[in-house]
């Protein structure tokens, strides 16, 4: 059954109501309920098309963090091939929030790292909702130094509200790991490229987002801290998280605008959560335009193409 968001609650009720006419003509052979249950499909059609054509940035957090979208693993499953999962930071522990390893994107040996929240109660629990502790950021590092020194070309995809606050985290050295993440992906000499499949919050996401091309699916979010910690932050109240989600030019429309990201991956109508399927290859495609454009640059080059990104970041579409 489809999990449906707030706003969608009258699609909820129309969807629900021709389902209750299927059941019923199921129980009752004699009942002909067709033209009615058609003419209630068009208009939720009609009606999702509409909620969708003009989410504002609060409702695009809210599909952005749609439990039913796929996250990392899907993606790893479905497009990678000879998936090698590489565990631990060889110095405290295995972070499951981040899973990472060797794969072959297509017939090229590379090096996929992403933020996995987990499908169930118990998978969330264990993935900590996708927000990693240092020992996942030192993960990161550790499979990007490794694909450095092999040549194989990163892969990121990015779904994290944040990087975990948590007292033990801050006491390993949170902000360090970060830190020394962010710097990875800054120095290493082979293609980076990285997806937002969700959320992208706050530095634990640009630790892994920092690359030569960045995307983002359509409905997903960026930005430096969630509505809520922001509305908190600014207005002492984190039920100002609409006014928050406004100010803070979260979607991939403005990013593009800013320069932050390269390229908007469209989503099916409704969000991936309604076609997953579509979803992932249309991320697959994006993936492997993104390396085609960095093919044959030599390391040197890409480090510079990284440095002039960042330079340049934000440094276009202040006005609009």
């Amino acid at each position: 059954m489809t999990q449906y968001l707030d706003f969608e609650k009258p699609l909820a009720e129309i969807e629900g109501k021709a389902e209750e006419l299927r059941a019923l003509a199921r129980s009752n052979e004699d009942m002909d309920v067709t033209a009615e249950a058609k003419a209630l499909d068009e208009k939720a059609v009609k009606m999702l098309e509409d909620l969708y054509k003009s989410l504002t940035p609060w409702r695009k957090c809210q599909v952005a963090r749609h439990p039913e979208r796929p996250h990392c693993k899907d993606y790893i499953d479905a497009l990678f091939t000879e998936y090698t999962p590489l565990a631990g930071d060889r110095n405290f522990a295995d972070d499951l929030a981040v899973m990472g390893g060797l794969a072959r994107f297509g017939d090229k040996p590379v090096m996929v790292i992403g933020h996995e929240k987990g499908n169930d109660t118990k998978s969330r629990i264990e993935r900590n909702f996708g927000m990693a502790r240092p020992e996942g950021y030192r993960k990161a590092v550790r499979l990007m130094q490794l694909a450095g020194r092999f040549g194989l070309p990163v892969i990121t995809l990015v779904d994290t509200p944040g990087a975990y606050p948590g007292k033990g985290a801050e006491e390993r050295g949170q902000s360090e790991a970060i830190a020394r993440s962010t710097e990875s992906c800054l120095q290493i000499g082979v293609p980076l490229v990285s997806v937002i499949i969700g959320e992208g919050g706050s530095g634990g996401a640009v630790a892994f987002a920092s690359a030569n091309r960045v995307a983002m699916l359509e409905h997903s979010v960026y930005s430096v801290i969630t509505p809520e910690g922001c509305a908190s932050i600014l207005w002492k109240d984190s039920e100002k998280m609409r006014e928050a989600a406004e100010a803070m030019r979260l979607t991939a429309d403005d990013l593009r605008k800013l320069g932050v990201i390269d390229r908007i991956i469209s989503e099916p109508k409704g969000g991936a959560h309604r076609d997953a399927e579509s979803t992932i290859n249309a991320v697959g495609r994006t993936i492997a335009e993104m390396l085609d454009e960095l093919q044959g640059k030599n390391p040197k080059a890409l480090i510079e193409d990284r440095r002039r990104k960042y330079l340049n970041m934000g440094t276009k579409g202040l006005a609009a």
